[in-house]
């Protein structure tokens, strides 16, 4: 009872210094009074618990002074301050109950907090007071936070055996084992998911609902989890969707394909191949179609067609694709024409003909064409019967006048052709019609040699 009574009016002393201090800083200037200043690099600090966290606080004046004081208090939400630690110039005086958890060293107001724990989350008060021709003062506010890091997160897949495109459901789950104030994001090959008609989250982001899954849903799903202090991402997850059939072809190695036709030469043997998109593999099955009926040949991705065992010059056949897991099924029809051989060699020569050399061909063309063209308009008949005319003696050209019965031997433009015969030794001479003798030329003359002249006519 004495000791309690001793510690009364201590206690009582206790609280209306720290409520005198309270006082003094809410009177004082936030940041600056007059000539003092006082800053902080950031009014918000994490940090993360277990670890030593630094307050770094600059202050500086103009004036004079002789005494230095620096305080520190703490404030919870909902409560008054406390008071950590003060100085006047280089004497530090703790608080007994945090004497080995808050240092600082004066005249640096710098506070720092080892170990920081879940309870030292708050806000800081500093407060500055410069002694010197008056009391100047200033504070500053610093809200820390205390986390715990991040580990790495781990995705886990809903069902675990994979799910049926179109039918089924899939869930992925983020779990972090360890961390405060987690924030999730999903990615998608490395780009973030948002919330789409398939695709929905849970209220603090760790689940992904994707309802119907699709084949646009396969990729690399990752979780990235971060909090004030820390930011981890997990490793890829890929989820297994069965889908397809899908974009059921048909190929072959030899043969040219038109459509749904391929012509393959007699004696050659083809291999055709059944393909399409689905997981898991489908099952092939190859059917030979008839008038009446229809019968699987074979099994399997691979066909082989020998050409000179098959009677008919034209086969129908088809490839059916099935999936086992999604229930689905493709099929696609094709006809063989069997043809002589060479046929099909031929069709791909004229097909495998360049731009290029079809370009040089044209170009040839056109040069020759022009060519001809040119000389013919250069030694056309006209000028060449002229010019010839025109160099014969004046003897000859009255003898070609008679003949062609003009005055002007310009006026038989067209094409003649001169047939001379040798003397009249050897070879008789008739004529079908009297021609007359005249200008002079005597019967000798015109039996030494005689002209036939062919006259062709241009059409007009």
């Amino acid at each position: 009872m004495g000791q309690d009574a001793l510690m009364e009016p201590f206690s009582s002393t206790t609280g209306v210094l720290q409520c005198k201090i309270c006082l003094l800083l809410l009177a004082g200037h936030s940041g600056s009074c007059l000539g003092l200043k006082v800053s902080v690099p950031s009014h918000t600090v994490h940090g993360i618990r277990g670890q030593a966290l630094y307050l770094p606080v600059h202050y500086g004046f103009h004036t004079p002074a002789s005494d230095i004081q620096i305080i520190w208090l703490f404030q919870r939400p909902q409560t008054i301050p406390k008071y950590l630690l003060g100085s006047v110039n280089k004497s530090v005086v703790p608080d007994l109950e945090y004497q080995h958890k808050f240092t600082m060293m004066p005249p640096n107001a710098s506070l720092l907090i080892n170990p920081l724990e879940f309870t030292d989350e708050g806000n800081y008060i500093v407060k500055v007071n410069i002694q010197g021709n008056g009391t100047l003062s200033a504070s500053q506010n610093i809200q820390v936070t205390v986390d715990d890091p991040v580990t790495k997160p781990v995705v886990q897949s809903q069902p675990t055996s994979g799910a049926v495109e179109y039918v089924e459901n899939m869930t992925l789950t983020c779990l972090v084992e360890r961390g405060t104030r987690l924030l999730y994001q999903w990615l998608k090959d490395g780009r973030p998911l948002h919330t789409t008609a398939t695709n929905s989250f849970s209220p603090q982001n760790n689940t992904l609902h994707i309802s119907p899954v699709t084949k646009e849903d396969i990729g690399n799903y990752s979780c990235l989890v971060k909090n004030p202090v820390s930011e981890v991402e997990s490793d890829i997850i890929i989820p297994t969707i069965y889908y397809g059939p899908y974009g059921l072809r048909v190929n072959s190695d030899k043969g040219l394909k038109v459509g749904e036709v391929f012509t393959v030469d007699s004696g050659e043997a083809v291999l055709f191949d059944c393909s399409a998109d689905s997981y898991p593999p489908n099952t092939y099955s190859w059917i030979r179609r008839t008038d009446n009926s229809t019968y699987v040949i074979k099994y399997g991705p691979h066909l082989e067609v020998a050409s000179e065992k098959v009677a008919q010059k034209t086969i129908d056949y088809m490839c059916c694709a099935y999936n086992n897991v999604t229930g689905r099924q493709d099929e696609t029809h094709f006809t063989v024409i069997i043809t002589s051989t060479g046929l099909e060699k031929l069709l791909q020569k004229g097909k495998s003909l360049s731009p290029l050399a079809s370009i040089t061909g044209i170009s040839l063309f056109l040069i020759i064409s022009m060519s001809f063209l040119f000389l013919w308009k250069k030694y056309q008949p006209y000028k060449v019967i002229t010019q010839k005319l025109r160099g014969r003696p004046e003897e000859e050209y009255r003898k070609a006048q008679t003949f062609s019965g003009h005055e002007d031997a310009l006026d038989d433009f067209g094409i003649y052709e001169f047939v001379a015969f040798p003397d009249a030794s050897g070879v008789p001479r008739m004529s079908s019609r009297s021609t007359p003798v005249s200008n002079g030329l005597s019967g000798q003359e015109l039996n030494s040699t005689i002209y036939e002249v062919i006259q062709h006519i241009p059409a007009q």
